[in-house]
């Protein structure tokens, strides 16, 4: 294990744990507590053997009684000596169930911040294509499995592992072939356990990702309520939610009779059965007493420990085992982009140019965008226009590397945006969108969401020059209102006018507007618009948009038509020379 920084979009120095399989990557994991490990194993060892003192100490005691005449002064020490190796052992079991507690909720916290930086570091377009739902369920309800894996699973395992060594180690003692019946069970048991886990591994992992399937339709029934709601379509939601619930029941169901078929008690009563038979038979020949039989029965006893726990603690290392695969195959998935830790970090004068671009999404046959050529000088205000599908917005994703060119070059200040450290790249760079995303906290940590730290006044005056502060003054709790998730407490109109004030308050050096005052009714468009005319002064500025009012005042408009520049120029221009220009206000 070393620590280093992995290429993605976004990463933090931590340990980088071996991901090649999920046993390795939970050992990598596990070995960072190795004084905890030694807690574990010491407590399990040393409950074990005092377990396994009690019946050797009740034989003694058997034979003392069973002298003529009886020796009765030994029964105090014997019992003093076996409520002392309880109360020991009591301490011991104490601390194995602490460490492998505590190593469980270790693991679960580390690998909880692993996934989630793995997630932050992921493309947008592994976002796009992932489910929420089913990340969720892989961020979430997995990881708790990783952590019952340790505590109870691995906990019961180790602890029955010794269990069943200790008659195979103290049964000697008696008689050197007693060890015979706990060794032949010891072995048989390991060869069904073999059997069983691998029959009970693929259903463990289609009992995850069943449950990772109905998590996903939860979580975008939910996301989109309002249109199931609005289409009416509740009846038919809650069918295929019942679909994805069976299939979680009837995995849980063959899990259950998979687990039901393990003989692991049926062997034990063979070996107790088997295992007395033999003491008998050797204490017939005089070759045992009866306090060693007593003793030795009370060894084969211990097998009772492994044999019940093994009905579920194996079944909770393969459900673990599954979950940690089911993490894994999220977290490696490839990043297509690389934050360029060491790249450049210097201010951004604001200079943009395409150069030859092409860009085709991975699940597209065809490009979006087709040999872009075109440059922005800084502080200039370009309108990109075209038709719906035109590619503007794919166009505008390029420059803060949201996606990468797939051939061609879109540079920043003469240099390929895949030489700017990322970080200080996007942090020069605002993009409004339509779709506005508004976090589920007050309205002054929305603002303030690309400046963590800014002062009130700060925020006030941001939202002030985006034209928000009078409706934010009209809420109950003013500034610090809490808003709804995406905002939806909020208009169209609002949203947008909040994150104006969000890029305001970074003051980027490249602002990008794409169709951010479509919700904007007419009556506020024209503070909105003073505002973005404000904002724009020196600073570069695309605009996406439709309306009129602001592609009139852009030093140069970008046509867009089917992937390609149909045309470049001013509004006038465009009007007496483009009819792909002027058919888009005609139309």
């Amino acid at each position: 294990m070393t620590t280093s920084i992995a290429p993605a979009e976004f990463t933090i120095a931590r340990p980088v744990f071996d991901r090649s399989t999920a046993v390795r990557w939970i050992n990598s994991h596990a070995m960072q507590h190795k004084g905890i490990i030694l807690l574990l194993l010491v407590g399990a060892f040393g409950n074990a053997a005092l377990a396994a003192a009690v019946p050797l100490l009740v034989g003694d005691a058997f034979n003392s009684m069973l002298k003529s005449p009886p020796d009765t002064s030994v029964l105090l020490p014997l019992a003093l000596l076996i409520g002392g190796t309880q109360i020991m052992r009591g301490i011991l079991q104490l601390g194995r169930n602490f460490g492998a507690e505590l190593l469980g909720q270790r693991l679960e916290r580390e690998i909880r911040d692993e996934i989630y930086i793995s997630l932050l570091g992921k493309s947008m377009t592994f976002h796009s294509l992932q489910p929420v739902g089913d990340t969720m369920a892989r961020a979430t309800n997995d990881v708790r499995e990783v952590n019952l894996m340790f505590s109870p699973g691995i906990n019961l395992v180790i602890g029955s592992a010794f269990f069943l060594l200790m008659p195979i180690i103290a049964a000697p003692t008696y008689h050197p072939a007693l060890m015979l019946t706990p060794l032949i069970f010891a072995l048989i048991y390991f060869i069904v356990l073999v059997r069983y886990l691998k029959n009970l591994q693929p259903i463990s992992d289609e009992v995850r990702a069943s449950f990772g399937d109905m998590n996903s339709h939860l979580s975008e029934s939910l996301d989109g309520v309002e249109t199931v709601k609005g289409a009416a379509q509740e009846d038919a939601e809650v069918e295929r939610f019942v679909l994805n619930a069976k299939r979680v029941r009837d995995v849980f169901v063959r899990q259950g009779d998979t687990e039901a078929k393990f003989v692991a008690f049926l062997l034990y009563g063979i070996a107790i059965a088997a295992g007395l038979t033999h003491a008998l038979l050797l204490f017939r020949d005089g070759l045992l007493n009866t306090g060693q039989v007593i003793g030795y029965f009370g060894l084969l006893r211990l097998l009772d420990f492994p044999t019940f726990t093994s009905t579920w603690a194996y079944t909770q290392v393969s459900s673990g085992l599954s979950s940690a695969r089911r993490i894994l195959e999220l977290m490696k998935r490839e990043d297509n982009l690389d934050q360029n830790a060491q790249g450049h970090t210097g201010t951004m004068q604001g200079e943009i140019e395409f150069r030859n671009l092409s860009f085709a999404y991975p699940d597209s046959r065809e490009p979006i965008l087709q040999g872009i050529s075109f440059k922005v000088k800084p502080g200039q205000t370009v309108a990109i226009v075209g038709q719906t599908g035109a590619g503007k917005t794919s166009l505008a994703k390029l420059v803060n590397r949201t996606y990468d060119a797939s051939a061609g070059q879109v540079l920043v200040d003469g240099m390929d945006v895949r030489d700017w450290n990322m970080a200080s790249l996007r942090s020069q760079i605002s993009i409004i969108e339509q779709d506005i995303f508004l976090f589920s906290r007050s309205v002054s940590d929305n603002i303030a969401f690309g400046k963590p730290g800014a002062t009130q006044e700060v925020v006030e005056s941001a939202a002030q020059a985006a034209q928000a502060h009078d409706f934010i003054q009209t809420f109950t709790n003013s500034y610090a209102t809490v808003i709804g998730e995406r905002g939806v407490t909020l208009s169209g109109g609002q949203r947008q006018r909040l994150a104006l004030a969000r890029a305001f308050l970074t003051d980027p050096r490249i602002l990008i507007l794409d169709d951010s005052t479509s919700a904007i009714d007419s009556a506020t468009e024209d503070k909105i618009q003073k505002a973005i005319s404000a904002a724009a002064r020196g600073r570069t500025t695309l605009l996406i948009t439709h309306r009129l009012s602001q592609i009139r005042w852009a030093d140069l408009i970008i046509v867009i038509r089917k992937g390609r520049v149909a045309a470049m120029g001013t509004h006038d221009e465009l009007m007496k020379n483009s009819e792909v220009y002027s058919r888009i206000f005609r139309e």
